[in-house]
This record gives structure tokens, C-alpha cells and sequence, in this order.
């Protein structure tokens, strides 16, 4: 009998049974052998249009500015390989389905979304999560998103972005690990493992790293914009990041929007081809960000759409996100023998095997009855709370301010964002991006305070003027957010007498201030960095009561905090921390957890000093000599909080550095231990940072760069050693004369502490 007479004796139709068979049949494991065989076999049955649909990633939604429609069409035809900016589960199963059902060859939908810090659980930004400076917290957070994310359909995730950011006026440094590629790398390479576990498979969700490469070095902190460096400053910090996390197994890379150099990086050869396959071995697929091929004409590169598919598919651009400009004119191209049909077939062969690498074949359906258990898994709080806690940084804590007493009864909660349930979570939600709001049902620091106090206590709440952009942006017009009037006058001398009854008649104020999530997140670049509104003047109020004031922030970026720097006591950089972020600010607060965090950015004096890095290169005349105080005649040049630094309701002191060897030829490997102690009366966690400086050789060198951390958690008067290798991967860099990765003969400064700033030192010599 065959197939399709059974089905019919068995009074069903063959589609309904092989949906129930793909929900009932869990997926096999697949090597990368057994992929690669399987998707080049498939590639032969390919007609040239079928084979150039799975290099088409069409938009699940409906937008004006592509003029789409449903891509039903295309998908019963065999010519849409992947979809993105779909959430909804049924519609997600009725496209699977026609793709699955309907197309001559049966090739699932890959689906995606930029599963960027949680699914429902909205984990901190990752400026924060790498604010914790343990890989851990990404690796946990990342893998519980990729449960959500799977149970919902989604099987790739634009996650990690790993550009360096050095200019905090960028708004997408709120996305990645912030200024240092040794750090930077540890979280790319854990954020890839959280998604994909050891290697890609039915359980995994498929990371893109973005964006390939030196997007966050654009001109001015201004989003999109060129940027413009040479090979040694991309090889030695900015492709750092990204090599770690091929190394560790990423599935695809995102090419990144603007000109690298006077060259798109969406048509750059040099990035797709030489770096990322030749130098590195990347095996994956490249895919453009959204409308990034079509938008090579627009930059000036391309003639019209057709040498704009051209420029990208020869370049190494695998998959066209959204703009259909691969769909419309490859045929074309390839028949006019402009491209070889090899060069589309090794585009598809990787996208094939990914696919049947994560058992999309034979499990190609969302199980429908099981999306909101998953979603909605208590343990997902608990493990967010934590994660939150650990990811907050104290910048100050004068005269003991911190921690709140258990018995505090009057407290003044006053700022924009300490109610604010859409900002708390940070920007790029799933849920919430195109304006379906969040499922998630975040706690406020203004909650978060109420739970920890009870109902007994007396809090008054004075949230002054709405704060927000002042010119909307691409993420808004997705979202339906708007910007907020202006106050009047009189509205803020209203504010202003109601923060000043407040703290008159409480014993501490709360101040949750900072910028709204759509200020810190793509196209939302800021030139001044300081609180935007009239926070700062709320604060000012605050303070002339006498009362204590503790100045809790939520930003996705570095902030001027000179004048609160100096004036109030106690600051807590809490950034967007997410779901139970309320919860866990009032943890910190009260003293329940004692916050460990680690800055991954330098703070700024002012915002005129941007781009502010720690790691520059020394000068013929240092800011350290006796003679030299600053590069500004106004302001110092050195930051107001340096990187790497953060306090602790305890105190640490690092001792006994040594060398296992204090010289070595090229090629071996010095260890480097120290000791820590916990020198206060209570349990906290400290960061162990080591920073190494080359002092000669065939190119200057930064004057730190950090080189090991650890984060560790000491009960009072606890002492632990720690060790860390100087090898070959710390000492080697990319040398502009010689072109070449080498460790060159030299003696190595190496300091241990706390921060980038450390004393403890000692020398290493490095000979031929």
C-alpha cells in the first residue's frame, strides 16, 4: 500500500498526519557530517530558484516601507528560506506549513527574531549582564531565553552583538560588553554557548554574531555611521570579539550597515570573505542586517539593485534580510553569467545543513500546547532576579548610605523611570517591540520597594515630567512610541514642591532616574550625556531637604554624572535590569545582596571627552608626568569612574602578586597568582582584574590592557589565591609593520586589583 492510499484508509489527510507526526517525533542529533552530506544531496534536486529562495529572508509583518504583502506565495513556491519578525505561534505553524507541505521540496522556514535578553523573562541588557564580569551569568540567561525562544518557534536569534564600543554616545552600547575586547570576547564566546549549547543541535537556537565588523566605532557615536580604522586597530580590538565567538561554534554572522573604510561592510570582501572564511574558517552563512543589500545603493555603492545583489552575493553576503533584492535579481545575474551558480550554491549549502542540523526536517512545528508553560516558568524569575543582582555596580556609597535599614518606614520615591514597567526591561524586547506589549508583567523599583517594606510602610511616589527622546526614532515608529511634550513651568515648579514635601517628610529618598529605554537602543544615539528632563533638578530638591538621597539609574549607556558624582551619596548603576528588576534593586538596596558589579565601560567627566577608553596608547608626554595633568585645559582627561570599577557594602585588598617565572622565551607561559582578601565585617564578591603593558617593541602598546578576571565571593576575612596565565594568547597582538600576530620579545608590565586602575605590580620578561 503505498503512502497516500494509506492515509486515505486511514480517513485522514497526509499533511495532517505528517503534522502530527512532526510534533510527536522529537529530532535526532546530527553531526556537521551528516548535515553537510544530507543538504548537499538536496542541493542537487534544487532548480536555481529554489535554490536562490533559501538566500530570502522575508518580513512576517507587514510594513509600508517595504510595500510587502504575505509571503504565502513565494513560500509555496520554494523561495523564502527563512522569515523574521514573527512571534505569533499559529501563524508561525500555518507558514511552516505551506513551506512544509506545500513546496515541491518540502525545505523548512529557519524563523527568526532578535532574541536579545530574554524571551518573556527579560533578562538585564547585555551592558549589563557584562557588568557582572562572569561569563556565567550570559551563559545562563542566554540559555533560558533559547528555551523560550524554541518552545515559541524561534530557531535563530540575532544575538550576540559583540561590537566594541568605545563612544557611549552610541546608542547600541547598550547591546554588547561594552570598551575592552578580552571581556568583550568572554561574553561573546559565553552568550554563543548559552544559545547553541556545545554545538548546534535540536535543542539550540542559532546565534548571529552582529555586527561584522566595527559598527560601533561610527563617526561621532552616531548610528550608521561610517567608520573609518586600520587593519591593526581592527585585528587587536574590534575583530576580537567576533573571533571568539566563531571560535566557539556561532552558526552565522550579521553583516553590519555601515561604510567600513569607504566600503559597505554588507559588500566588503575583505570583512566576508578574507577575515571571517579564509583567515578564520567560519563554515556558517553571512546575513545582511535589514535592508542592508538593497541600502547599497544608498550608500553610494551600487549602481542599482541588480549590482547591488552582485556587489554582496560576490563579496560573501549569504542571505538578503527583508529588502528581496537577492529574489529579484540573482536569476538574472547568474544567466547573464555574471554570477557563477557555484557561488549561489555555496551560499545555500551552509543554510541547508543548519537547518537539518537543528532537526528542522523532522520537527518543523511549534508545539502549540506547550508555548505558554514554557513561557511562564517560575524558575525563569528567581534566575533573573539573581542575575540582576549580580549585574548592578555601587559608584558610590558615602558615609555608609547603603544599605537601607531593615525597619525604614518613610521613604520618598521620586523619577520618571521608578514606575515605569516599559523601561525597567530595556529596549528590544520580543514582546513588546511592534507595540503588543509585554506578557512579562515587570516589577518597578517603585514595586520592587513596596514588596521589600510591606504594607505598613509610607511611601509617596513623585514621578515629575514624562522624559523621553526628543526626535523619534526607527524602533519608536515600529513600536508606536511617541515623544513626550515638554513640561511647562508651571508643571515643573509643581514637580519640584512635591519632591520637596516628599523628602521632608521621609526618612530617605529613592531617586530612579536616567534615560527611557528608546534613548539607549538602535538609532538612538545621544550628543549630551548627562540625565535628560529635569532629573537633575528634581535631585537638586531632594538634596536641600538634609535627607539621605541614593540615586538609583536606569540607562543603557555611560552618563555625565559630575554634578551627582560630587553632591549625592549614594549611586547604584542598576542599568535596564529587567523583569524582576524592581525586585532585585530593593535587594541591593537593603542589603541582600551585596553588589559585586564591575564597570565595562569608562564613565565620562563630561560628555566632550567621548570616545573615552582605557586602553589607549601612551603619549610623548604622559598625563602621569609631573609635568602633565590632562589633555583638556578644562576638565581632566581621565575618567570620572574608570572601567573595571565597583564597590561592595565590604572591602578587598590584593596582595602577594607573583610570577610562577618572571622571565620566559617566546612561546611559554608565565602564571600569575594573587591574593585577595575579604578585609570587611560581611560576604561580598570581588573582581580579580590583571592588566599587562608591553613597554617596546615594533608598535606602541596600550597602556594597560586587561588580560585575566575572576569573580570570586569571600566571607569576612577570607583569603583566596588566584592564578591566571601570561602565554601566547595574552602577550601576542597584531603588529602594523611586521602584519603578522607574533609575542615579541620586551618587558610586560603586569598589575592585579580591582579595576583598570590597579597598583599591584610586578614585571615580566619575554626574550627571544
Amino acid at each position: 500500500m503505498t503512502k497516500s492510499n494509506l492515509f486515505k484508509w486511514l480517513g485522514i489527510s497526509g499533511s495532517v498526519l505528517a503534522f502530527a507526526c512532526a510534533l510527536a517525533l522529537p529530532g535526532r542529533a546530527m553531526t556537521k557530517e551528516e548535515a553537510h552530506q544530507k543538504a548537499e544531496v538536496l542541493l542537487k534536486k534544487m532548480t536555481l530558484d529554489e535554490k536562490i529562495g533559501q538566500l530570502n529572508q522575508s518580513s512576517g509583518i507587514q510594513m509600508p516601507m517595504l510595500g510587502n504583502e504575505k509571503p504565502d506565495g513565494l513560500i509555496e513556491q520554494g523561495r523564502v528560506g527563512s522569515i523574521l519578525w514573527l512571534t505569533n505561534v499559529q501563524e508561525i505553524n500555518r507558514l511552516q506549513h505551506l513551506a512544509v507541505e506545500k513546496s515541491r521540496l518540502h525545505i523548512p522556514i529557519l524563523f527568526a527574531f532578535d532574541v536579545i535578553h530574554g524571551y518573556r523573562t527579560v533578562f538585564p541588557v547585555p551592558l549589563a549582564m557584562a557588568s557582572s564580569w562572569d561569563p556565567n551569568v550570559e551563559r545562563e540567561a542566554q540559555h533560558y531565553a533559547a528555551e523560550d525562544a524554541r518552545a515559541a518557534g524561534i530557531r535563530w536569534t540575532f544575538t550576540p552583538m559583540v561590537d566594541i564600543a568605545r563612544d557611549a554616545r552610541w546608542g547600541r552600547i547598550v547591546e554588547g560588553a561594552g570598551e575592552d575586547p578580552y571581556l568583550g570576547s568572554a561574553m561573546a564566546r559565553a552568550q554563543v554557548e548559552g544559545f547553541q549549547g556545545s554545538e548546534i543541535g535540536p535543542d539550540s537556537v542559532v546565534a548571529c554574531v552582529k555586527h561584522f565588523a566595527g559598527y560601533g566605532a561610527a563617526e561621532g557615536g552616531r548610528d550608521y555611521d561610517s567608520s573609518y580604522m586600520p587593519e591593526e586597530l581592527m585585528q587587536n580590538v574590534y575583530l576580537r570579539p567576533f573571533h571568539a565567538a566563531e571560535q566557539a561554534g556561532a552558526g552565522t554572522f550579521m553583516s553590519a550597515y555601515m561604510d567600513l573604510n569607504d566600503v559597505p561592510a554588507s559588500g566588503n570582501h575583505w570583512l566576508l570573505t578574507d577575515v571571517l572564511r579564509k583567515d578564520w574558517g567560519f563554515k556558517g552563512f553571512v546575513v545582511s542586517d535589514a535592508f542592508a543589500v538593497k541600502n547599497l545603493e544608498t550608500h553610494g555603492y551600487a549602481k542599482d539593485s541588480s549590482d547591488a545583489a552582485y556587489k554582496a552575493i560576490m563579496s560573501g553576503l549569504d542571505m538578503d534580510m527583508a529588502s528581496q533584492t537577492y529574489t529579484n535579481n540573482l536569476a538574472a545575474l547568474v544567466k547573464a553569467g555574471k554570477v557563477p551558480e557555484s557561488t549561489i550554491d555555496n551560499a545555500v549549502l551552509p543554510i541547508l545543513a543548519i537547518k537539518y542540523e537543528l532537526g528542522l526536517f523532522e520537527h518543523p512545528y511549534v508545539d502549540e500546547s506547550k508555548v505558554e508553560a514554557t513561557l511562564n516558568r517560575p524558575e525563569g524569575l528567581v534566575l533573573e532576579r539573581k542575575i540582576a543582582g549580580k549585574s548592578m555596580v555601587l559608584l558610590k556609597n558615602e558615609n555608609e548610605t547603603l544599605p537601607l535599614k531593615a525597619n525604614l518606614k518613610k521613604v520618598a520615591v521620586i523619577g520618571p523611570l521608578a514606575n515605569s514597567t516599559h523601561d525597567i526591561e530595556g529596549g528590544w524586547t520580543v514582546e513588546g517591540l511592534f507595540g503588543n506589549g509585554s506578557k512579562s508583567h515587570p516589577a518597578t523599583v517603585l514595586a520592587g520597594l513596596k514588596n521589600r517594606l510591606g504594607p505598613d510602610a509610607d511611601i509617596t511616589f513623585v514621578p515629575g515630567p514624562e522624559i523621553g527622546r526628543v526626535y523619534p526614532g526607527l524602533l519608536d515608529q515600529m513600536s508606536g512610541r511617541k515623544p513626550p511634550a515638554p513640561p511647562t513651568e508651571a508643571e515643573i515648579a509643581e514637580t519640584l514642591a512635591k519632591v520637596k514635601a516628599a523628602a521632608a517628610n521621609a526618612d530617605v529618598v529613592v531617586a530612579v532616574m536616567g534615560e527611557t529605554s528608546n534613548m539607549s537602543s538602535e538609532a538612538a544615539s545621544r550628543a549630551m550625556l548627562n540625565l535628560p528632563g529635569i532629573q537633575e533638578q528634581m535631585l537638586k530638591t531632594a538634596l536641600a531637604s538634609g535627607k539621605p538621597v541614593v540615586l538609583v539609574l536606569e540607562n543603557g549607556r555611560p552618563l555625565d554624572l559630575h554634578w551627582e558624582a560630587k553632591h549625592i551619596p549614594a549611586i547604584l548603576e542598576a542599568w535596564y535590569p529587567g523583569t524582576e528588576g524592581g525586585n532585585a534593586v530593593a535587594d541591593v538596596l537593603f542589603g541582600q545582596v551585596n553588589p559585586g558589579g564591575k564597570l565595562p565601560v569608562s564613565f565620562p567627566r563630561s560628555s566632550g571627552q567621548e570616545p573615552l577608553h582605557y586602553n589607549h596608547n601612551l603619549t610623548h608626554e604622559p598625563e602621569t608626568s609631573p609635568t602633565f595633568n590632562s589633555r583638556y585645559e578644562d576638565v581632566l582627561s581621565t575618567p570620572l569612574y574608570p572601567f573595571g570599577y565597583g564597590l561592595s557594602y565590604t572591602t578587598f585588598k590584593f596582595s602577594n602578586l607573583k610570577l610562577s617565572r618572571s622571565s620566559m622565551k617566546v612561546g611559554e607561559t608565565s602564571e600569575v597568582s594573587v591574593d585577595v582578601t575579604n578585609t570587611g565585617s560581611v560576604g561580598g564578591d570581588e573582581v580579580a582584574q590583571v592588566y599587562i603593558h608591553q613597554r617596546y617593541g615594533s608598535a606602541s602598546r596600550p597602556v594597560r590592557e586587561l588580560k585575566g578576571f575572576k569573580r570570586i565571593t569571600l566571607a569576612p576575612g577570607e583569603t583566596k589565591t588566584l592564578t591566571f596565565p601570561l602565554g601566547t594568547s595574552e602577550l601576542e597582538f597584531w603588529s602594523p609593520q611586521t602584519k603578522k600576530w607574533a609575542v615579541e620579545p620586551s618587558t610586560f608590565d603586569v598589575w592585579a586589583g580591582g579595576d583598570s586602575t590597579a597598583s599591584l605590580h610586578t614585571e615580566l620578561q619575554v626574550t627571544e
